[in-house]
């Protein structure tokens, strides 16, 4: 059903009853099952909407809690949860539901105490090494806009969606194609989950990395933490998120099959808001849209590809650096998408044969050490002191100059303005430049001169993927590989989803 204003809910659901002559009195209830903005054609943008009527006579189809296991069977040692991301939230979540007890170990901090450390380097560039952007109760997610589309078809889908409503999300999300929950909502919702899975038995514990693992005859026997504890447990889910990088060591070290993946290393790129609207609606609409968004892909002939990511409309650009001296950006949005830029990833893929013996031979883990590299070079390459290295693009791909402030930036603690070609590889310059050229001819201004780069984006996807098998082990037994980190997700949506999945399994084996 077309729409061509701003309206209620409750004005959608009379208009469907008289475009679609059923009378009221015979709707036992409804709900607006699908809501979108149509911008295909620019004289012709509209809202798109689906609802559900369940009528006088039908019966009302029964829910299912596909988060509770019909399983009575118990455990002898708690299971523990390793990170405190989406994966790791909604694992501890689901066996916690169930009756078993999770011990959810978190290396940052609590959601409370990681605002004030995440404000404090933004603003003064001090950098806590265990509590930022990246480490932390939420997981990186927390500080971004919180997309929550997906591409995969799962039953789960709607089971985490309805979870995030459960515990905050705006009940928006469970009807908008591109649903959102904003940094705003997912900072009171993390907490909120935090506080059911202690309430159902649950233990979580802040501050608490995990340092070792104590293994015999190939089983998981208990692991060892940096505050002197050893935790007795047969399954450890390793939620630990792409950024874990000295847990990786260790799990190489203690010979847990890995592979090196392909992931993508680039830049945030910024423009006017209303530019983008714009290009995306056109200029004569009367309609109050949200802000536009856009998703590009550029495959070039060599084979690299350039792609945005994770786009933040009304966003901010923001320091996500875990290590000292090294400069990490992400994209954030709060919910209501009100700042004056937009931004999003600009990426080109990376493959292991880039870096299969630069660093050392045959070892899985080259990857992390060519994303760090790359980071440490942004970090000298801006002056050493967290500011990020920053360009406009038509000094990018023209003649080189160093650029002027005309769309203005928005990461903090600042940018220094600097010749991007100097950071990366000759190939992803090249992608790079052809892909904001191609995505020109598709988003009208999208190439502008004055839209602004910010390197170094770095953290889209982990370089390593820590192999399992259908029990959802590692070749040592207990040891659970899950979500994003490990390779088995990508977003918010599909490492909550990997969360359930691996969770249920333990408490079905």
């Amino acid at each position: 059903m077309k729409i061509y204003d701003n309206l209620t809910d409750e004005e959608v659901f009379n208009i469907a009853c008289k475009k679609n002559k059923v009378n009221k009195e015979d709707v036992l209830s409804w709900n607006i099952a699908k809501k979108s903005v149509d911008s295909r054609r620019k004289d012709d943008v509209h809202f798109s909407y689906s609802l559900n009527l369940l009528m006088k006579g039908e019966k009302q189809e029964e829910k299912k809690d596909l988060l509770l296991i019909d399983n009575k069977k118990t455990i002898d040692k708690r299971p523990v949860v390793i990170g405190a991301g989406p994966a790791g939230l909604f694992a501890a979540y689901t066996l916690a539901l169930n009756g078993f007890n999770p011990i959810l170990l978190e290396q940052g901090k609590c959601i409370e105490d990681r605002e004030k450390d995440v404000e404090d380097f933004i603003n003064n560039r001090k950098l806590n090494p265990n509590s930022n952007i990246q480490f932390g109760e939420g997981g990186a997610g927390t500080f971004s806009d919180g997309k929550l589309t997906t591409n995969i078809n799962s039953e789960l889908n709607k089971t985490v969606l309805d979870t995030f409503v459960k515990f905050g999300a705006p009940k928006e999300i469970l009807y908008l194609t591109k649903p959102h929950i904003g940094t705003d909502n997912l900072r009171k919702l993390v907490k909120n989950m935090r506080e059911e899975i202690i309430k159902l038995g649950g233990e979580v514990r802040f501050n608490t990395k995990v340092v070792d693992f104590e293994i015999q005859n190939n089983i998981l026997q208990a692991i060892v933490t940096n505050t002197g504890d050893k935790i007795n447990t047969n399954d450890a889910i390793l939620a630990i998120g792409h950024s874990a990088r000295s847990t990786f060591e260790k799990l190489y070290e203690l010979k847990v099959n890995m592979e090196p993946k392909p992931f993508s290393v680039g830049v945030r790129i910024e423009h006017l808001q209303e530019d983008i609207n714009k290009a995306q609606y056109g200029e004569k609409t009367k309609l109050k849209l949200p802000p536009a968004e856009y998703k590009l892909a550029y495959h070039g002939e060599d084979g690299r590809s350039c792609y945005t990511f994770c786009m933040c409309p009304g966003g901010f650009v923001m320091a996500s650096s875990s290590e000292e001296g090294t400069i990490v950006t992400n994209g954030m949005s709060y919910f209501d998408r009100s700042g004056e830029n937009a931004n999003s990833a600009l990426l080109v893929n990376i493959i292991p044969e880039d870096y299969k013996d630069k660093y050392i031979k045959d070892n899985p883990l080259n990857g992390v050490y060519f994303q760090k590299e790359l980071e440490e070079k942004a970090y000298k390459l801006a002056g050493s002191n967290y500011n990020a290295p920053a360009q406009r693009v038509g000094d990018y791909i023209g003649e080189n100059k160093l650029s002027a402030d005309t769309v203005k930036p928005t990461y903090k603690p600042g940018v220094t303005y600097v010749d991007l070609n100097i950071l990366f590889p000759e190939y992803v310059n090249k992608t790079l430049k052809e892909g904001i050229k191609y995505f020109g001819t598709k988003i009208k201004g999208f190439d502008k001169d004055d839209s602004i780069l910010t390197a170094i984006e770095s953290r889209s996807s982990s370089p390593v993927r820590i192999i399992r098998d259908e029990y959802m082990n590692s070749n040592i037994i207990g040891i659970h590989p899950c979500g994003e980190g490990t390779g088995y997700a990508g977003g918010i949506m599909t490492s909550a989803i990997d969360g359930i999945k691996v969770a249920k399994t333990i408490i079905s084996k």
